[in-house]
């Protein structure tokens, strides 16, 4: 391997943290507005993501008190959580890797799906901005290139003049993780942790290889080369 490409969320991180940081600085932010203490908020937004998954968390929230303006309350709220500085932190293993790739001289690049402001939030929480060779957001260049799109992939291969058999990507959803870039010619290992770590997927959407703990990619690449 020449190029070792990671996913963002659940890969080097948990990303269940970061919706933690986001409900506690929206909680603190609108609890003056309701009379309601940050806790007993974040509490209700917790219990919501819970039993209803994330989508609504904030409008059934905030819906739950009379007389309040729910939509601009919601729109409040919501900025909030995406433009906060994010409480989160890399993953052991994921420092773990990011030292050893580091110390062997190797490119790192980080390829995200997402808001283009929360994933650059995120990264500079992680301090990932100084750690790699480069990010790329895909929703910076059109919501067509997000995954499974090759796009960001190419743009790494074109960058450090290499093939696609040179760059290895590092991510944690079969579902669009790896299907674009197989057919040609990346390296893939799935990290099975995460929001999908039970999904199971056809062939063709699944990496080439699965690891439980990031320091296991190593004993990849090794096997890789015999």
């Amino acid at each position: 391997m020449k190029v070792v490409v990671f996913d963002l969320d659940d890969t080097l991180y948990e990303e269940i943290t970061y919706v933690q940081s986001g409900f506690r600085a929206a909680a603190r932010d609108i609890s003056g507005v309701l009379g309601v203490p940050e806790q007993e908020l974040f509490d209700r937004m917790w219990n919501v993501l819970m039993r209803e998954g994330r989508g609504k968390v904030f409008d059934t929230v905030v819906s739950g008190f009379r007389g309040r303006p729910v939509k601009r309350l919601v729109r409040r709220a919501l900025a909030v959580y995406r433009l906060h500085e994010p409480d989160i932190a890399l993953a052991e293993d994921a420092e773990y890797a990011l030292d050893r790739l580091t110390k062997a001289g190797m490119p790192v690049y980080i390829v995200t799906d997402g808001n283009k402001l929360v994933q650059e939030r995120k990264i500079k929480a992680l301090g990932l901005d100084k750690r790699t060779s480069g990010v790329y957001v895909t929703h910076r260049y059109g919501v067509r290139h997000a995954k499974p799109s090759p796009y960001c992939f190419l743009k790494i291969c074109e960058r450090e003049r290499v093939n696609p058999r040179d760059v290895v990507y590092v991510g944690d959803n079969p579902n669009k993780d790896f299907v674009g870039i197989k057919p040609l010619g990346f390296r893939t290992i799935r990290i099975v942790r995460g929001a999908w770590r039970d999904a199971a997927m056809p062939a063709e959407y699944e990496a080439e290889a699965a690891v439980r703990d990031l320091k296991e990619i190593f004993d990849v690449f090794r096997g890789w080369r015999e």
